[in-house]
């Protein structure tokens, strides 16, 4: 027997997941091309999303994402991480490295979840919490990766080198497109350069991690 569901809190999931999937934002007459409804309709529900600021719409008029929906983001984040932990814990240990997961906030790499391997002397001490821009990271690197292209065995990683003593060699993979979550696995590690067979270990971690979350 199918559950009965409303229709209204349906239309108003699929605008903001319209509204999520682009950058220019969308007019009230695409909205309701896209819906297919009518214009009222699409007014509607956009007062609705405004007044509980998941939604607004600039001076052109057209609707974009609101601000309330960061909040939201923030609740996701403890979820993701304990779905995510045991997964890191076994790629920690198996490749005798810091392992975490890193999500986008904005135009920064966050990190929401980190494991240090249990039978290692030594590793890199990382911190939740740590943020740095996308582009500089190998957990950034791979998120903007996994925006790009379709991710496949032989370039699903990111690799970066240690470029002083101070810095750790690092190897992220992107979570899969169809788990839900934008976000990445990785490892950092201190060495000079990533060894052979831990990025494809890393990307095997992130597509385990995308089933969790499925």
């Amino acid at each position: 027997m199918t559950a009965e569901t409303s229709q209204t809190l349906d239309r108003g999931l699929r605008v903001l997941k319209l509204l999520a999937d682009t950058d220019q934002g969308l007019t009230v007459t695409e909205l309701a091309r896209r819906l297919g409804v009518n214009r009222t309709v699409v007014y509607r529900l956009l007062a609705t999303l405004e007044q509980h600021a998941l939604a607004r719409r600039d001076a052109t008029g057209r609707a974009r994402v609101g601000v309330g929906v960061l909040g939201l983001g923030r609740q996701v984040h403890p979820l993701v991480r304990e779905a995510a932990l045991p997964v890191l814990r076994s790629l920690a240990d198996d490749v005798g490295a810091t392992a975490h997961l890193t999500v986008p906030d904005g135009t920064d790499a966050l990190t929401v979840a980190v494991v240090e391997p249990t039978r290692s002397g030594y590793h890199v001490a990382y911190r939740t919490g740590f943020r740095e821009p996308l582009d500089r990271g190998a957990a950034g690197q791979a998120i903007l990766t996994g925006r790009c292209k379709d991710i496949d065995d032989e370039d699903g990683y990111v690799l970066t080198r240690a470029l002083s003593p101070a810095r750790a060699a690092a190897a992220a993979a992107p979570l899969p497109a169809d788990c839900g979550v934008e976000g990445s696995v990785g490892v950092v590690m201190l060495h000079e350069t990533v060894p052979p067979g831990v990025g494809p270990r890393v990307v095997r971690a992130a597509r385990e991690v995308g089933a969790v979350l499925r």
